[in-house]
């Protein structure tokens, strides 16, 4: 069973579209600034990914919402659709819904309802949506929704979902991981020996998943597989075990082996834990495909920081966008690879040239939640 992409939209400080966000990242754009969103003074790290896009000097609320809806309507119009949702279910993942907002009420007084943290009634505002969903897994939140966005069309429950993901910078978050990350990062360096950890970055993203034979749209890609498990070993340090199951179920669930892998776009959080957990295993899973065979890599954080609940879907629209223009966007400031990352094929220095017909989507997050899913180029 294969499931058609036939719409994406994506927002991040890179770009406002999927193909800003793509040629930006192919660009090799460093894009971090200085935080702006509260005091960076009372932190020990000072940049963050921010999408710069207030009005004033002041934080503003509602802004995961206002991407979120902007990334819809963009992967509803390039899927040929109406912005009518009134029969289509919305699945949103997220780490922090609208936890910005409910911090600009508590420090400012802004109006905040219950009802708009977790962005069902804005949604039926702008597009008359009824059944939606947010998840709030972790990192892996958006690819959990894509794999249960699978199940509702497998039951016949419907034969188009939309799946999306979205957050903005909160400052409960930035001051958790200023205080837990042992150094303060100031870039996020994926994979590189000088990595210290992870920026938080901001977006949204959205896909149109549809099931074949129901549209007449020629799809971007093909969903082929998505794994999904928790095996909560840790609240914060990823588990080898449970990384290798989901990347070896989503294999078996794709229909396919390491050998038929042409790119791998990692979750690469510039975590040093992270980062050797997942370069491990996936040196591991492909020791076998030889040189000429090997996947290409990359981590598309280390230009959009880490998007959180969203960060595994917008890392799925930049595989689909490598198939559609055979081009893998590199790891940007990767110049010395851990040792564990030795033997990966990452790009680095600039842009690949690559012809790509299955790609590999990594995202794991806190408490052991891991998902993994593979897309196929379109015939």
């Amino acid at each position: 069973m294969t499931w058609d992409i036939t719409g994406t939209g994506a927002i991040a400080n890179i770009g406002g579209t999927p193909g800003q966000i793509f040629d930006a990242l192919c660009a090799g754009q460093e894009t971090r600034n200085p935080l702006r969103a509260f005091d960076n003074t009372k932190y020990r790290t000072r940049h963050a990914y921010e999408i710069d896009d207030r009005a004033g000097s002041r934080d503003e609320p509602w802004r995961a919402t206002k991407w979120l809806i902007l990334a819809v309507r963009q992967a509803l119009a390039d899927a040929g659709l109406s912005d009518d949702l009134s029969r289509t279910p919305v699945l949103v993942g997220t780490t922090l819904r609208e936890q910005r907002s409910t911090e600009l009420w508590w420090t400012e007084g802004v109006p905040v309802r219950p009802s708009d943290l977790h962005f069902g009634g804005a949604l039926r505002e702008a597009f008359g949506a009824v059944s939606t969903y947010t998840f709030a897994n972790a990192c892996s939140a958006s690819l959990y929704a894509l794999g249960l966005a699978t199940d509702m069309l497998d039951g016949g429950m419907t034969d188009t979902v939309v799946v999306a993901g979205s957050d903005s910078l909160t400052e409960s978050a930035f001051g958790m991981l200023d205080r837990v990350q042992n150094e303060s990062p100031q870039e996020l360096r994926p994979f590189d020996v000088t990595h210290k950890g992870m920026l938080m970055g901001e977006g949204a993203v959205a896909v149109v998943l549809q099931r074949p034979g129901t549209h007449d749209r020629r799809p971007s890609a093909r969903l082929t597989g998505v794994s999904m498990n928790c095996d909560a070993r840790h609240a914060t340090a990823p588990d080898p075990d449970g990384v290798r199951a989901a990347v070896l179920d989503a294999h078996r669930r794709a229909g396919v082996s390491s050998e038929d892998i042409d790119l791998v776009m990692l979750h690469g959080s510039g975590t040093p834990r992270n980062d050797e957990t997942e370069a491990a295993v996936l040196s591991e899973v492909f020791a076998g495909t030889g040189h000429d065979r090997a996947p290409l890599m990359t981590a598309i954080k280390s230009m959009t920081g880490h998007t959180l609940g969203g960060s595994g879907l917008l890392s799925l629209v930049v595989a689909v966008l490598a198939m559609e223009r055979s081009t893998v966007p590199p790891v940007f400031g990767l110049a010395d690879p851990i040792e564990e990352a030795a033997g990966l094929s990452l790009v680095r220095g600039g842009a690949a040239a690559a012809d790509i017909t299955t790609a590999q989507i990594n995202a794991f997050g806190l408490g052991g939640i891991n998902a993994v899913a593979l897309v196929g180029a379109a015939a």
